[in-house]
């Protein structure tokens, strides 16, 4: 007996965001470990931002003309899980930036064609999205907390091996995600960019800005202010606890409150959390505080932002709108935000590169006021 759509897409969650937190959280630290510099550092995770620009809406093209959106996905789980196995063995900076901008490109379909098939498959309820969606948020935190701790034991060269394996992992779960509907495999539109489409895109290029300096060099930055291994993976494990609350929340959240508003929300939140991180980060409480806000400048934003997406295109259109979204917000504004936070670092140190968060915070917050005149 096969278990329901719903729980299936819920375990490739958790294995997808399992392998992205030992990337977001220890793979910078890695990179340190190899004695690569700063700016170094930021280029190779540029690299799967760049990716993500153009290639996640190539494979949104190829699964709304073929419907194989499951094969893409599982194309993808596997060449992640390949990749990441290969680059203990490439030996200069070179190597594997060459190797992760690979890896990248053919796998940076994965996530938005699983929320296209998550969106669909809850039809007209996007609420029931968050209660699916928060195993991703359990599968981060296992690996935030299990890495810490892992890292004041074993050496940080363990981190690449560890990746490939949660990667393997949602491979396993990709081959029994449940199919695209069949609307989507015999109907095609083109995509419409209308103000309201063209307004959502920029926030969320704001808002992939804003966490740049963020998921590049937060676990720096508090290690250099003295945090133990076990003390960063906890800090990580906060803004996941509160961000999966939010989901839990998320059907109610929907009905009382319009998807701008919540947007408009969170860049207010991303002000206030990125500018304590940069000056204040030595205050325990503070930082604390800050990363519980995480609930708001991710999980409710990112919750509202696929579930616009799914409101403005039409249904043929689902994967290209997603994977359209996800290039420009986590694809272009990921690679600027890293790179502009590698430059501001090397310039001004921690304080200079999260006051640019704080400033594309502020940026997004203009753009959902907009949305929200428009009605959204």
């Amino acid at each position: 007996m096969a278990l329901p759509s719903e729980w299936r897409l819920a375990a490739f969650y958790f294995a997808h965001f399992a392998w992205g937190g030992i990337f977001v959280a220890y793979f910078p630290l890695y990179l340190a470990g190899r004695a690569f510099s700063p700016l170094e550092i930021a280029w190779v995770l540029a690299l799967p931002q760049v990716a993500r620009t153009l290639a996640p809406p190539a494979w949104g093209w190829l699964a709304d003309r073929t419907g194989a959106l499951r094969g893409i996905v599982v194309f993808s789980c596997l060449v992640s899980a390949v990749g990441y196995a290969l680059i203990h063995f490439s030996d200069s900076f070179l190597s594997v930036a060459l190797l992760v901008a690979v890896l990248s490109l053919l796998s940076a379909g994965a996530l938005p064609l699983v929320e296209a098939l998550t969106l669909g498959t809850l039809a007209r309820d996007p609420g029931r999205y968050g209660p699916i969606r928060l195993w991703g948020s359990l599968g981060f935190i296992a690996t935030l907390l299990g890495g810490g701790a892992w890292l004041d034991r074993y050496p940080v060269s363990t981190v690449p091996a560890a990746i490939a394996t949660f990667c393997l992992a949602a491979f396993a779960v990709a081959l029994v995600l449940p199919g695209a509907r069949s609307s989507t495999r015999h109907e095609y539109e083109p995509l419409k960019i209308t103000p309201v489409v063209a307004l959502l895109l920029g926030a969320g290029f704001c808002m992939a800005v804003a966490h740049g300096t963020m998921y590049a060099f937060l676990s720096l930055h508090l290690e250099q202010q003295g945090y133990s291994g076990t003390a960063i993976g906890v800090l990580w494990t906060l803004g996941v606890v509160a961000e999966i609350f939010v989901f839990v929340a998320l059907p109610a959240l929907f009905r009382r409150f319009g998807l701008a508003s919540i947007l408009a929300f969170s860049f207010a939140c991303a002000v206030v959390r990125f500018l304590a991180i940069g000056w204040l980060a030595h205050a325990l409480w503070i930082i604390v505080v800050a990363q519980l806000l995480h609930a708001a400048t991710f999980g409710a934003f990112h919750a509202a932002s696929v579930a616009a997406v799914h409101r403005v295109f039409a249904v043929s259109a689902h994967a290209r709108g997603q994977t359209l979204y996800s290039g420009v917000t986590y694809g272009a504004g990921g690679a600027v935000g890293a790179l502009a936070a590698g430059w501001a670092w090397q310039a001004g140190g921690p304080g200079a590169a999260f006051t640019v968060s704080a400033i594309a915070g502020a940026l997004g917050l203009l753009l959902a006021m907009s949305l929200k005149r428009l009605g959204l």
